[in-house]
């Protein structure tokens, strides 16, 4: 149980297998994977760098989602099947491909209300933590 995904970050200089990655065991949803990135994006996190956007992202969503658990990184071969969510693959903080099993994602009519909720979240949980935080709205 849980609401898994991956989030990947495309390299043209690596196997898929050997990109960086990170694995949520929560907040895999589109929602909030879509507000972490753009959190990232607004602090100004350099997103050209798949290793560097891994470590900065990573350290957005831990702060955001705190506890000792259900965030993890390594690359992207290293987790197996992605789970609930399936995969976000990730280039300068946008969504550039999506593997999932399902054809059809379904979308509650509450996906903008969650995306703003988490992004809100994510940007209060991490101002304090960027330069820019006290910028960013």
């Amino acid at each position: 149980m849980g609401n898994r995904a991956v989030i990947a970050f495309k390299d043209e200089h690596r196997e898929e297998d050997d990109c960086p990655a990170i694995y949520l065991h929560w907040n895999g949803s589109e929602y909030s994977v879509e507000a972490f990135l753009k959190a990232a994006k607004a602090f100004g996190i350099r997103g050209d760098d798949p290793s560097y956007c891994m470590a900065r992202l990573t350290q957005v969503i831990g702060n955001t989602i705190g506890g000792t658990l259900s965030l993890g990184v390594g690359c992207y071969g290293d987790f197996g099947h992605p789970g609930d969510n399936g995969v976000y693959w990730i280039k300068n903080w946008e969504i550039v491909r999506r593997d999932n099993d399902y054809e059809d994602e379904y979308k509650s009519q509450n996906y903008q209300a969650w995306h703003e909720e988490v992004y809100h979240d994510t940007l209060k949980a991490n101002k304090k933590h960027f330069d820019v935080g006290a910028k960013v709205q």
